[in-house]
C-alpha cells in the first residue's frame, strides 16, 4: 500500500462499526454535476450528499454534519472548497464540544493538492464505483496538522508572487480546458506555459516587496539540500528573515496546486510547518521550472527555507495574499501558526 509520507502512522481500528459517510461538494465547481451528484446518491444515499452553492450553506451543512454524527466527510471541490469546509466543521465541533469527523478529498476543484495526501489523486470520472465505496469504507486513519490563518485553517497560504503564479495557471487551464490543447494546460507543461506567458512577464521590472518574519513559536531551524539543518537556530521573538523576497508562504504538505511540490521539507517534522522564502528572480525561476515543480531545485542564496511553529509577516507594500489557494486580497501583516490539533485524514491506497 502507497501512503503520503507527509501523513502519520496508518492507525486500523479494530471492532469498529461500519462507518457512516457524508459527501460534500462545491456546487459552483465546474466537475460537479447532476451526473456526480447522482452516482454518489446512489452509492450511498441522497441524504449524505450535500451540495453548497455559497458560503452561506457551509455553516447549515456543518451543523447537520456534526447532528448526524457522521464519521467521515469527503470533500468534493478543490483545495479552497476543502479550506472552508474543515475550517467551518471544526470550528462548530469545538464550540459543541463534539469529535470531528474523519476527513478526505475528492478531486472535483481546480487545485487539488490535497488530493495527494486525502483522497485518490484522481478525477471522480477516474474512480470505479467499486473504487469509490472501498475509499469511504476503509478504516485506515491518518493524521495531519493544518496552517491556522485569519480564523482558516488550511493546508498553504502565502504572500506574494506565489498567489499570482497559481492564479495564472488556473486560468490557463480553465481557458484550454475542452479544447484541443487541454493536455498542455495542466501538469509541468501547464505550469511552464502559464508561468512563462503570464506569470514572468508581469514580474520582469517589478520591485519586490520588503519582507521581516518573526518566529513566534519554539526554536526554528533554516534547512537545506538532503533535509539538513543550516546553521544555529532561531528563538522566540528572533527575525529569521528580512531583506525583499518574491514570496512568503507556509504549509503541512509539500504539494501546491497541481501537484507543484513547492514545500519539499513539510513531511520532515509533523509539529512543525515550512515556511518558504523565496528572492528568485524571473530569469532563475524560468531556467529552473522543471526542477520547482519536483522540489529538487536548491539555492541557498535565493530559497530560504525554515521548519517553523508560528511567524509574523511583515510586507511594505501590502502584498497579495492567497489562503488554500483562493486569493484574499492584499496584507502587510499576517500571522499564521500551525494547528494545534491534528486532522484525521482518510488514508488510501491510491
Amino acid at each position: 500500500m502507497k501512503l503520503s509520507s507527509v501523513l502519520g502512522e496508518v492507525v486500523v481500528p479494530t471492532g469498529a462499526r461500519e462507518s457512516s459517510v457524508a459527501f460534500v461538494l462545491n456546487g459552483n465547481a465546474g466537475s460537479v454535476t447532476p451526473e456526480i451528484c447522482s452516482r454518489l446518491g446512489r452509492l450511498f444515499g441522497e441524504r449524505d450528499v450535500f451540495v453548497s452553492k455559497s458560503l452561506e450553506d457551509v455553516g447549515p451543512i456543518a451543523d447537520r454534519i456534526l447532528r448526524d454524527e457522521y464519521d467521515t466527510v469527503l470533500v468534493g471541490g478543490g483545495d479552497g472548497t476543502f479550506t472552508v469546509m474543515v475550517t467551518e466543521i471544526t470550528r462548530r465541533a469545538r464550540e459543541q464540544d463534539v469529535a470531528t469527523p474523519r476527513l478526505g478529498v475528492l478531486k472535483l476543484g481546480t487545485g487539488n493538492a490535497m488530493a495527494k495526501v486525502a483522497g485518490p489523486d484522481r478525477s471522480l470520472r477516474d474512480i470505479s464505483d467499486h473504487e469509490l465505496l472501498e475509499l469511504a469504507r476503509s478504516p485506515l486513519t491518518r493524521e495531519i496538522r493544518m496552517v491556522e490563518v485569519e480564523g482558516f485553517l488550511t493546508p498553504f497560504a502565502g504572500l506574494g508572487a506565489d498567489a499570482e503564479v497559481l492564479a495564472d495557471y488556473i486560468a490557463l487551464n480553465r481557458r484550454l480546458r475542452g479544447t484541443p490543447l487541454s493536455s498542455i494546460g495542466v501538469g509541468l507543461a501547464g505550469y511552464s506555459l502559464a508561468a512563462l506567458t503570464r506569470s514572468i512577464p508581469k514580474q520582469i521590472g517589478k520591485e519586490m516587496p520588503f519582507f521581516r518574519i518573526t518566529n513566534l513559536g519554539g526554536p526554528c531551524h533554516r534547512v537545506g539540500k538532503g533535509k539538513q539543518i543550516i546553521g544555529r537556530p532561531f528563538a522566540h521573538g528572533e527575525v529569521i528573515f528580512e531583506g525583499k523576497a518574491r514570496i512568503a508562504s507556509c504549509s503541512t504538505i509539500p504539494y501546491y496546486g497541481f501537484g507543484l511540490r513547492m514545500f519539499p521539507f513539510a513531511d520532515i517534522e509533523p509539529d512543525r510547518m515550512h515556511l518558504r522564502v523565496s528572492t528568485m528572480g524571473s530569469l532563475e525561476f524560468a531556467q529552473n521550472i522543471g526542477a520547482m515543480w519536483n522540489g529538487s531545485f536548491d539555492d541557498p542564496s535565493t530559497l530560504f527555507d525554515f521548519l517553523v511553529e508560528a511567524v509574523k509577516i511583515e510586507c511594505n507594500p501590502a502584498t497579495e495574499l492567497q489562503i488554500g489557494g483562493d486569493a484574499q486580497g492584499k496584507r502587510s501583516v499576517l500571522e499564521m501558526k500551525i494547528s494545534d490539533q491534528p486532522l484525521r485524514l482518510v488514508a488510501h491506497d491510491d
